[in-house]
């Protein structure tokens, strides 16, 4: 490896060392977050930034915990795996409810801090007179490896999972043996549905609300690691497309065993994708159906498990599950859900004219003027929102009047803006060209930086973003530095191409690797077509019922709209990569146009959607039972037979995710139909490539471009 990928393997592609995982507690006084001691550590601390004396403190070292790194624990390896977890060390954590302490899991074991606060000018820490400002985390025992730890309000008890049954500390265990799985997220809701965690704390700290897991129905997957056969196989429950999904309840476990379910129509209703405590006499909970089309907001009564509709969003095609933070009770009682702008026609053709758009009780309160994609809070009497106005690959923050609908800027200069609030302090995060900046914001004015050590980004790069097509189909172009116009180009064309993901973004991040591939040669250019999120409902759901047609057509269109608009691209040389969606994108474009795209390296590819998870595939496909043409006109196996372009195919053999038998499958039609390929399939590798796997298949791609781009 050259000197830039060794410099991205080290640093977890920059992100070592920069604070993550921020959570404002002791009502916006006290900011917490995970960070790593410098560029190329990986282990992440848990730190504290009082806002009473702009102080730093950091409050656990995994290394002075656990000075011989252990092994994650199954589950915890699992669900760092769902939620991308990279960073190593302490991986999350949570705070009580007067976000004073916390506890967090390392390799396996449970400890818990107390932030008592840094010393004011007198010397006497400003939590609590005689404190100190960060006591020694302290080791709690536990039944078992323990995952996703949970502390109630007044920080008294811990809730955690052990060998998937739900424990507290002090107290033991409090979930059934029934040969379910208590207190955790199943797959489907992990990966696709947007909830990570199985367990919650009533107000009062006195019950728990508790998923109940049944697996038994589900097939089992399995890995063998080729390079360890001395090892048995790890296998694990999958819910594959048309197939049968984990059965998921919800439970009230109260003092003195004391059990509740709530009851809601399960069957019609099977997925829970958020749950959360009101108040001690109201839990909320959201529901959809199985092909997402239509989503329940219930209230449910915790000492009689009956439930009641708040409110239900619909869409013909699917309720796109892209706007965190709806369905929800505002503070007046009113409900805020997510809804869209009817879309507008021009010569009988519908337009990208709809957005994503909120309403309170029914009624809009956003027009198409932006695209709604997160509900941050509330700030004072406001909602704060993260909105696309200007352009798809820009974000804005946004005060929203939930009553007039009137918009106040509150961080809104080019580039990608978020932010996270309580109690009237602001964390605002800002990226553009220049690097990503943190600004925190007191309730009375003042403002800190949290320290950032992270490797300062190689590249400022500012690709070349446009809108082409009929349909403005966002696209980029990452150029040589120093390219002089006139030299023709070899196109390396690097997208996603998916649902759920957008790769034309002002995040810097974003462009670093793909500067690295335009110095050594290629015109780079990035296409989101649509099926991608944030341009407008319309765009989105444009794969409703078919992925392959309208992903390739504005690949290819785009592609040739920027050919004619850059001379310097040559399309007689235009190589695609890509990973998991942009791998099954990759392989699909030299399996089905040839006389466009010249060479693919084509990673994790889901090369037969019949064999993915049935929340994503169904949301988008139908169940393959109801619609056996879309499966099979979006599987790549039938295409097997026409491969006359280069074509590499990776695959990481400990994928749980996109199973590494979707790439094995098409490699062994390539075989029976005698179409020469390459396979790189790689022992122990997972879906997020760790440990700088990347940057190594980085290399190789790069020789296998040269050698079949030349």
């Amino acid at each position: 490896m050259d000197d830039f990928l060794r410099l991205s393997a080290s640093t977890a592609r920059f992100t070592h060392g920069a604070p993550r995982a921020f959570s404002f507690g002791d009502d916006g006084r006290l900011l917490w977050f995970l960070r790593s001691t410098g560029p190329t550590d990986p282990f992440d601390s848990l730190w504290v930034l009082d806002t009473a004396t702009g102080t730093e403190t950091r409050l656990a070292d995994p290394r002075e915990l656990s000075p011989e790194p252990g092994v994650l624990p199954t589950g915890e390896r699992r669900l760092r795996e769902r939620i991308r977890l990279v960073a190593a060390g302490i991986g999350s954590y949570a705070l009580s409810g007067d976000g004073r302490s916390a506890v967090f899991p390392l390799f396996g074991r449970l400890y818990r801090v107390t932030y008592e606060g840094a010393p004011d000018a007198t010397g006497q820490p400003t939590g609590q007179p005689g404190g100190q400002p960060g006591g020694r985390p302290e080791e709690t025992p536990t039944a078992g490896p323990v995952l996703d730890p949970r502390l109630n309000a007044d920080g008294t008890r811990t809730a955690y999972v052990a060998d998937d049954a739900l424990h507290t500390a002090p107290g033991g265990r409090v979930s059934p043996a029934d040969g379910a799985r208590w207190g955790v997220a199943e797959f489907v809701a992990a990966e696709e549905l947007g909830r990570a965690r199985g367990h919650w704390w009533s107000p009062d700290g006195e019950t728990l609300l508790a998923a109940r897991v049944c697996e038994s129905a589900l097939q089992r997957r399995h890995f063998a690691d080729p390079a360890h056969p001395e090892l048995p196989a790890e296998d694990f429950a999958y819910p594959e497309a048309g197939g049968p999904n984990a059965e998921v309840q919800l439970w009230v476990l109260g003092p003195n065993g004391a059990r509740t379910r709530l009851d809601w129509d399960a069957e019609t209703y099977p997925y829970v994708s958020d749950a959360d405590w009101e108040s001690t006499e109201e839990i909320l909970l959201t529901v959809q159906d199985r092909l997402q089309q239509r989503v329940l907001l219930l209230s449910a009564d915790p000492t009689t498990g009956r439930t009641r509709e708040l409110s239900r969003t619909t869409h013909p095609q699917w309720v796109d599950p892209m706007l965190p933070g709806t369905p929800a009770r505002l503070p007046d009682g009113r409900m805020l859900t997510a809804a869209e702008t009817p879309p507008a026609t021009v010569g009988g053709a519908l337009t990208c004219g709809a957005a994503r758009a909120l309403a309170v009780d029914g009624r809009l309160i956003t027009g198409d003027s932006i695209q709604v994609r997160r509900v941050a809070g509330t700030h004072g009497a406001q909602l704060l929102i993260e909105a696309g106005q200007r352009d798809p690959s820009e974000q804005q923050v946004l005060l929203l009047d939930p009553t007039t609908g009137e918009l106040t800027p509150l961080a809104d200069g080019p580039g990608v803006h978020s932010v996270q609030a309580s109690a009237g302090a602001l964390l605002l995060t800002s990226a553009d060209a220049d690097g990503v900046r943190r600004i925190v914001r007191t309730a009375d004015g003042r403002e800190f930086v949290p320290l950032d050590l992270s490797e300062p980004l190689p590249y400022r790069v500012v690709p070349v973003l446009e809108r082409v097509t009929e349909h403005a189909v966002p696209t980029s172009v990452v150029f040589p530095r120093g390219h002089v116009p006139g030299r023709r180009l070899p196109v390396l064309m690097d997208s996603y191409g998916g649902p759920g993901f957008q790769d034309v973004s002002a995040e810097p991040r974003r462009w670093q690797h793909r500067q690295w591939w335009a110095d050594r040669g290629f015109a780079v250019v990035t296409v989101d077509n649509r099926g991608t999120p944030y341009v407008s409902p319309a765009f989105t759901h444009a794969v409703y019922r078919g992925f392959s047609e309208v992903t390739l057509e504005d690949q290819v269109a785009a592609l040739h709209a920027l050919g004619e608009r850059h001379p310097d691209l040559d399309l007689d040389r235009v190589g695609v990569r890509g990973w998991s969606y942009g791998g099954y994108l990759s392989a699909m474009a030299v399996l089905r146009r040839p006389d466009v795209f010249h060479a693919a390296a084509a990673g994790a590819a889901p090369t037969d959607f019949r064999y993915y998870d049935t929340a994503y595939t169904e949301r988008y496909l139908g169940l393959p039972q109801e619609h056996p043409e879309v499966y099979e006109q979006d599987s790549l196996i039938p295409d097997a037979p026409q491969l006359i372009r280069p074509l590499l195919l990776i695959t990481g053999l400990a994928d749980d995710n996109v199973h590494p038998s979707h790439t094995l499958r098409l490699s062994q039609a390539l075989t029976d139909a005698g179409r020469p390929h390459q396979l790189l399939a790689l022992p122990g590798v997972t879906h997020m490539t760790p440990n700088g796997t990347r940057e190594k298949l980085m290399a190789l791609e790069l020789e296998f471009f040269r050698k079949e781009l030349a």
